[in-house]
């Protein structure tokens, strides 16, 4: 049961919408379940001599005796609003049983507490099955508002109760971290405009891509203005800084043909202008090269980050641990973009479904997820991926959303949680699609008995305890080709195992040579880094163009998403 607590400033229109038609045909039989005084509320859905006005004047006399004593200036924002609705799957409830439903939210959010004859005149609207529309004027008979200090909180805690006695779908409690849902009149134009989504979550899932790849403030208007997003920034009076930005997606204008804006906090909590400052600095970075000489480079650095995330969400830094949350949520957009294959669908379908899981009540230290940020930054310029590193990075981080759902639920935040598991599904389709065959390839050019067996001796030296465990995986024969290949690049078998075997636990894991097939695969090239160390090529070779460190290249891949107009 989902309560959306809002104020405005219209009365008699939100009453005209109530028990109107709809935008599209859509009420039915709009009628009064409860009101303050069900025998003095003119009911327009029932009454036929009952109209809008008659209503909204018996709402609004306490509101207009306020208005008198001050002088003729109405209070702002004094119409109160919260639909309440039941979720997919609900049983019907009864008009008595929403009016219960209505009069339990009343009381708890402050409105019309119980036995109070003072209290706030209100109404609750029904026209389809599964919602009520509460509808309230905030000025109390003695002409003092209502205590409606966290509302919307209270509303939450009051519907969890009456789901539980009610014996509805059970909804996941909030911390008021979650961002704005599309208002019904956003999904009915992106309806009848034949969208899947509304512009509201359009333009914040761009504007989370986008964030995600820039380096710098400046260069995250550049992008999304490149993608067709008009940008309106706010500036302070004084200062002539910007302060706050707008958003509007292509082609959503209103009626009289202005652009729909959409405020960046609007859209979603962590995508504020200051919000978005304590990730991205104001100017560009000097001498950072973006293009490495190894192309695998930027892999292995996100890889490497994400398995040094795992430690800041086993320390007791709460803080530094929302850090990398946050950095997660961003790496999984780059990596989406940065794979090529079929399962990049997945990809960026757990990249969306983690971002209810990368805020809570927590403030992050962003400063302590640098590392994981930046390498996953270096993705956005990246190659194509060389070699299995992809998956092997899919692989880390199936497990960072497994490690990310178990912290959100140990510490009560349960949408965050679900939203990880949410993530953690997809990643895992996308994983088992990308790795089957690379898996399957890789088993299929094992190399002969011989190696095979010395590979063996030397898991029984490197990793004793688990190597029985290890060699009944289906995936060691895949792995002594992975093993083989090492040695080509330079590395000694024993000593990686024994490298990669002692990184992290294998107790648990169900396949623990499929964990140390990837593990080695992530390693650099010995060889390769050697010929590094050796190159005398000039510093400068390695710094791109002015052009090359454009926006460009995140504009592309923003715009590969997929658009929506």
């Amino acid at each position: 049961m989902v309560p959306d607590v809002s104020t405005g400033s219209d009365s008699r229109g939100l009453i005209a919408y109530l028990f109107g038609p709809g935008r599209r045909d859509e009420h039915t039989n709009p009628h009064i379940v409860a009101a303050w005084d069900m025998a003095g509320a003119p009911d327009p859905g029932r009454d036929p001599a009952a109209t809008y006005t008659q209503l909204a004047k018996r709402l609004d006399h306490h509101v207009d005796l306020r208005t008198r004593e001050l002088g003729g200036k109405k209070p702002p924002q004094h119409v109160w609003h919260c639909p309440v609705r039941t979720a997919p799957g609900d049983r019907y409830l009864t008009d008595n049983e929403w009016a219960e439903v209505a009069r339990r939210v009343v009381h708890a959010t402050g409105i019309a507490p119980e036995g109070d004859e003072r209290a706030c005149r209100w109404i609750a609207v029904r026209h389809a099955d599964d919602h009520i529309h509460i509808m309230a004027t905030t000025v109390r008979a003695d002409g003092r508002h209502p205590r409606t200090h966290q509302d919307g909180r209270r509303a939450q805690a009051e519907c969890r109760r009456i789901e539980a006695e009610f014996g509805l779908r059970r909804l996941k409690s909030g911390d008021l971290t979650a961002p704005r849902t599309p208002t019904g009149a956003e999904r009915a134009k992106a309806e009848r405009q034949g969208q899947s989504v509304t512009a509201r979550q359009w333009l914040r899932e761009r504007a989370y891509a986008v964030a995600a790849a820039v380096h710098t403030e400046a260069d995250y208007f550049t992008v999304l203005q490149s993608l067709g997003i008009k940008v309106k920034t706010r500036l302070g009076p004084e200062s002539g800084d910007v302060i706050g930005y707008s958003l509007a997606a292509p082609g959503d204008t209103n009626s009289a043909g202005d652009p729909v804006w959409y405020g960046g906090s609007k859209l979603a909590p962590d995508i504020s202008i200051n919000r978005l400052r304590e990730r991205l600095p104001d100017q560009e970075i000097a001498d950072r090269p973006r293009f490495p000489a190894d192309p695998a480079e930027p892999w292995q650095h996100t890889i490497a980050a994400i398995q040094m995330a795992h430690t800041a969400l086993d320390s007791d830094d709460d803080a530094a641990a929302q850090g990398h949350l946050a950095a997660f949520g961003d790496a999984l957009y780059n990596i989406a973009s940065a794979t090529p294959g079929p399962h990049r669908a997945e990809l960026r379908a757990a990249a969306s479904a983690y971002n209810r899981a990368r805020r809570s009540a927590t403030r992050a230290d962003h400063q302590a997820a640098h590392a994981l940020r930046q390498a996953a930054k270096e993705l956005a310029y990246a190659s194509n991926e060389p070699g299995g590193l992809a998956i092997a990075l899919l692989f880390a981080t199936v497990h960072l959303a497994r490690a990310a759902a178990k912290w959100h639920e140990q510490r009560g935040h349960e949408q965050q949680a679900a939203a990880a598991d949410e993530a953690l599904r997809h990643l895992q389709a996308g994983y088992q699609q990308a790795a089957t065959p690379v898996l399957a390839d890789l088993t299929r050019r094992a190399p002969r008995a011989e190696t095979a067996r010395r590979f063996e001796q030397d898991l029984r030296a490197a990793l004793p305890d688990h190597a029985d465990h290890i060699m009944a995986d289906p995936s060691w024969a895949a792995l002594t080709t992975t093993l083989a290949r090492a040695e080509t690049n330079g590395h000694n078998a024993r000593r990686l195992l024994v490298q990669v075997g002692t990184a992290r636990e294998l107790d648990s894991a169900e396949r623990p040579a499929e964990v140390l097939n990837w593990r080695i695969i992530a390693q650099p090239n010995r060889r390769t880094q050697a010929a590094q160390s050796r190159s005398t090529f000039r510093q400068a070779s390695l710094v791109p163009s002015a052009q090359d460190t454009s926006a460009a290249p995140v504009a592309r891949r923003a715009e590969d998403r997929g658009r929506r107009r």
